[in-house]
């Protein structure tokens, strides 16, 4: 069976709605915002920033900042995105890195966790070349327990491709999913597990380690 982290998303997101009026500080209220979204959440906010970032320089004005925080429908005022511009944007130099600003507002998770999620990673990567795949999923799971494919709704593919998707960017399924992508989910699940015990014990019943 396929690792069931679905209630550990839920149960984040909630947690995040939760503790959103308490907080104060504006990247961890940007963070919560984005993970009450589920895990995919800042994943999302980073597409938003991709899309706008005309010129491919993977950076944006503090005007593009502001737009693509409305675009993606988050709840700040101008006085906290300045804040948050102005934390992001070490050098003065009026413009911020989204990918080290993606990386920021990803929870913060010990190295103990870091360290079974790129376990089970590296299980599902098959060919070990970062990016798991359909392909890559043939190798190591069986598609025959799963209730769609015994109904007969699915195929093989359809059941991993359902399940690639879990990881993937909502707006932005793509079949394939790098470290990055697993590691944000992850980030995204850990956040609603308090200790680290608990989170390995998950980790390693789920994917068998």
């Amino acid at each position: 069976q396929m690792p069931g982290t679905a209630r550990h998303d839920r149960e984040m997101a909630i947690q995040a709605k939760r503790n959103l009026p308490k907080t104060t500080d504006p990247v961890e209220r940007l963070r919560l915002q984005c993970l009450a979204r589920g895990s995919a959440g800042i994943k999302g906010l980073g597409r938003v920033f991709r899309i706008m970032d005309d010129d491919n320089s993977r950076t944006l004005d503090f005007k593009e900042f502001v737009k693509g925080l409305n675009d993606y429908a988050m709840m700040i005022d101008k006085e906290e995105a300045q804040e948050i511009f102005r934390i992001f944007d070490k050098d003065g130099s009026g413009t911020i890195d989204f990918d080290e600003f993606l990386v920021t507002l990803r929870p913060p998770m010990s190295k103990a966790r870091k360290e079974i999620i790129m376990q089970a990673f590296r299980k599902l990567d098959k060919t070990g070349d970062g990016v798991v795949t359909i392909e890559d999923l043939r190798g190591v799971y069986n598609a025959k327990h799963h209730p769609k494919y015994q109904n007969g709704d699915w195929t093989e593919d359809q059941v991993f491709r359902a399940f690639l998707d879990n990881f993937d960017s909502p707006y932005d399924k793509d079949g394939k999913v790098t470290t990055e992508e697993f590691m944000n989910y992850y980030a995204g699940v850990s956040a609603s597990i308090d200790t680290d015990v608990y989170f390995i014990v998950m980790m390693k019943n789920a994917w068998k380690l």
